[in-house]
């Protein structure tokens, strides 16, 4: 199906109005009866001893109402999804300049950060460990005790080095990627009350409402149950807000001074203490015989984590997974090492760690086809996958022919038509090019971590289909996703539903809004909560009115039924509401599915993807400018076609970024760009139009339905885009981002131009 925004299948979002008009209030935005503000004082150093913390002005200023540091902390002094290691407040050692020291409440903002300025602070500076390759160095001082090295993955198959021995051609290469910002539109913040009976109500954006809650309560020393997390609508994550941020911090100083506090990092705080895309250099090695068969492919993955853990460790595994892609290769080895650095922390960010690799091994695949000098796609198509081949690291998965079917579906893009004649259309210093990428992405957390799914349907007291999830709305669009799957099950109107989403009070625990994988469990969740609802809804309906269950069915605004050819109500839902909606709730809960074998990380669910882009290359700048991108992916049935083109846009706007300006420089474990304006991320003016293809059709036997979309479109751009740029220039790019100097040509090439463009001048005065 090709998705466009002319399509009839658009619907407005049910939360879109209120968008558009400004009216949507983000957690940011509330406020508080007697509320005050809460701020943090970070660290002034990326690496430093910790002397004494002295608060005692602070205290005395008007409007302070509490200074608190790591002696204030009732529980844990430590908060991470995969491991606790970052401290909420430092005692003794500052790892990195976002690190938190203290954090104040005050009756105003201007009074919390002249507060801040109060805190006295006694440092000794430590050496700085800027680089991966620093903190590997024979007698590095140690970031951790357990040393500065955070995860290594190991995986190997065959026999690598004698495979090497039978290539016809080999290509060696290093390549290296950006650290990236999420660049959401609503920095980290919340609104944290606390209640008359102890409970602590926390308004903060997340991705995982019920893992916050457990982290907080292990700071605060309290039961779970006490806390409840809203964190829905969010402005933006993108992975950035999987991880606690703000939430240590005013939940603290909320229930020390037993008053509404809020927070809301200003963007330069956000920059500094948030997390970011890991910068990767990876080294592929890879061979092929004379057939253009892969035989051999080593890969070495150094991954800069930063300070503290968050994720890199499963990003690490889902980056070595990934760097074997949906190519079937005999002997394979690969390894790789998550590295502690004094550099801001890397973590959870769209992609997980599938971007960086697969911009190399697409990169090691145009490379040899440029040995082989055959087309770039045609090698692909030698060494695709098949349907029920084994996933990247033997582990059987789903069968899936997703990547035969994006490598074909491409060849119907109007950019593939247009590939042979692309340098025609080129200038002297304006030269263009085509380039295409594909990609198999998985979905999930994968085996051996936890990732539990579920959710709830009633019938409401008010007459209501309701369902109720732990999931977030932030901007992907869930609740039109939601909205669409239940006006699908039950053919009811938007009117006769109710959904309820982020909130631990209201919800059940369905796992993290992470990992593409929300899409599938709330289809999952829905196909199994369907048939026990609508036999106790018709069991009560044919109870009220004495019509056979079997001849009742589900429409707008009740209960219907087919008499003499045509339908007619026969209930409403509220009639049956109000006779009692005690048996009309359902919950289930299930795990994601996984693969029976047990390769820690390993993926069970795969999306495959596609794409090809055009760019225009100007030779006296080094700019490059994107003309066109097309699409294709592989997901299973679309359910919502604008939250699935918005997410493959979406994610391909990110990877433009990724690949031609975003990089959050750091200088001696210090960032650089502090702000958007030295940050550079697409505008609209960057963004060509871009065409989706949705292949939907899935084998045989496939019950697992829609994958999800929300990453898969960021992951393969990049190496197209690098490839389109080696045809208009000559010229291949292996760092991120494209460096404009790199694209200039030499003085002997502007002389030619500039000679032409004399020449040019001369004969047009001739011609008058």
């Amino acid at each position: 199906m090709l998705l466009s925004r002319e399509s009839s299948k658009w619907k407005v979002r049910p939360d879109g109005k209120e968008k558009v008009t400004g009216r949507l209030r983000y957690l940011t935005d509330m406020k508080g009866a007697n509320m005050l503000y809460g701020r943090v004082l970070r660290s002034s150093y990326p690496h430093a001893r910790i002397h004494s913390i002295d608060i005692s002005v602070a205290l005395r200023h008007p409007g302070v109402k509490a200074v608190l540091t790591h002696r204030d902390i009732p529980g844990l002094n430590g908060f991470g999804i995969s491991q606790p290691d970052q401290p909420v407040f430092c005692d003794e050692l500052v790892r990195f300049e976002g690190d938190a020291v203290a954090a104040v409440a005050a009756e105003t903002k201007e009074a919390a950060e002249e507060a801040l300025q109060l805190i006295q602070v006694e440092y000794e500076e430590l050496d700085v460990l800027s680089s991966p390759e620093a903190a590997l160095d024979e007698g590095a001082p140690l970031i951790h005790p357990a040393g500065n090295i955070l995860h290594e993955t190991d995986y190997s198959r065959g026999d690598v080095e004698g495979a090497f021995q039978n290539c016809t051609y080999i290509v060696e290469e290093t390549y290296e990627t950006p650290r990236q910002m999420h660049t959401y539109l609503e920095t980290e913040g919340g609104l944290f009350v606390p209640e008359a009976d102890g409970k602590l109500i926390v308004y903060a954006p997340t991705q995982h409402g019920y893992k916050d809650r457990m982290q907080l309560a292990r700071i605060l020393a309290i039961p779970e149950e006490t806390i409840r997390v809203i964190s829905s609508p969010i402005g933006g994550s993108f992975g950035g807000k999987d991880e606690l941020n703000v939430q240590p911090y005013g939940a603290l100083l909320a229930l020390h001074c037993q008053r509404p506090v809020k927070m809301h990092f200003s963007r330069w705080e956000s920059v500094k203490a948030g997390l970011k895309r890991h910068p990767m250099k990876v080294t592929m090695k890879t061979g092929i015989d004379s057939d253009g068969k892969l035989l051999a492919h080593q890969a070495r993955i150094l991954s800069d984590t930063g300070a503290y853990s968050t994720l890199g460790g499963p990003v690490l595994n889902f980056a070595t997974e990934h760097a074997m892609g949906p190519y079937l290769i005999p002997h394979v080895d690969v390894k790789g090492k998550a590295v502690y650095t004094n550099n801001g922390v890397s973590g959870e960010f769209r992609g997980f760690g599938g971007n960086q690799v697969i911009f190399a091994l697409e990169g090691q695949m145009d490379r040899l086809a440029e040995q082989l000098q055959i087309e770039p796609w045609e090698l692909r198509r030698r060494n695709l996958r098949q349907l029920n081949d084994l996933g990247p690291m033997g582990q059987r998965i789903v069968p899936t022919d997703g990547p035969k079917q994006v490598w074909e579906a491409l060849q119907r893009s109007p950019i593939w038509q247009k590939r042979i004649e692309s340098t025609k259309n080129s200038s002297l210093w304006l030269r263009r090019g085509i380039g295409l990428a594909m990609a198999m992405h998985g979905s999930g957390l994968g085996y051996g971590i936890p990732d539990h799914a579920g959710g709830t349907i009633r019938l409401s007291k008010e007459g209501k289909i309701e369902v109720a999830f732990g999931h977030e709305e932030f901007g992907q669009g869930l609740l039109s996703t939601l909205e669409i799957l239940m006006q699908d099950h039950f053919q009811c109107e938007r009117d006769d539903l109710n959904i309820i989403i982020g909130d631990t009070e209201l919800v059940p625990s369905s796992g993290s809004s992470t990992a593409s994988r929300t899409t599938n469990m709330v289809w999952q969740s829905l196909n199994r909560l369907k048939a026990p609802f609508l036999e106790a809804l018709f069991e009560r309906a044919s109870f009220l009115t004495g019509i056979p269950k079997e001849q009742l069915q589900t429409g707008r605004s009740g209960i219907w039924m087919d008499k003499k050819g045509y339908r007619q109500q026969v209930l409403t839902y509220k009639q049956i509401a109000d006779s009692g909606v005690e048996d009309l709730e359902f919950t289930t809960a299930f795990h994601y599915p996984i693969t029976p074998d047990p390769i820690i990380g390993a993926h069970y669910l795969y999306t495959s993807t596609a794409v090809i882009v055009e760019v225009e290359v100007n030779l006296l700048t080094g700019m490059v400018t994107i003309i066109g991108i097309d699409h294709v992916v592989a997901a299973g049935p679309v359910i919502n076609p604008m939250g699935y083109v918005g997410q493959i846009e979406g994610g391909s706007v990110m990877a433009l970024g990724f690949t031609l300006t975003e990089d959050a420089v750091m200088d001696g474990g210090r960032y650089v760009t502090k702000n958007l304006d030295t940050y550079m991320i697409p505008t609209i003016l960057d963004v060509p139009v871009q065409h989706v293809e949705a292949i939907e059709e899935l084998p045989d036997g496939d019950s697992f339905g829609p994958r999800g979309v929300g990453e898969v479109g960021s992951v393969a751009l990049a190496p197209a885009i690098v490839s389109a740029v080696r045809q208009a220039t000559g010229k291949w790019v292996k760092s991120l981002p494209i460096k404009p100097e790199e694209l200039l040509q030499d003085s002997l090439f502007l002389e030619e131009i500039e000679g032409e463009k004399t020449y040019e001048s001369k004969s047009q005065s001739v011609s008058k």
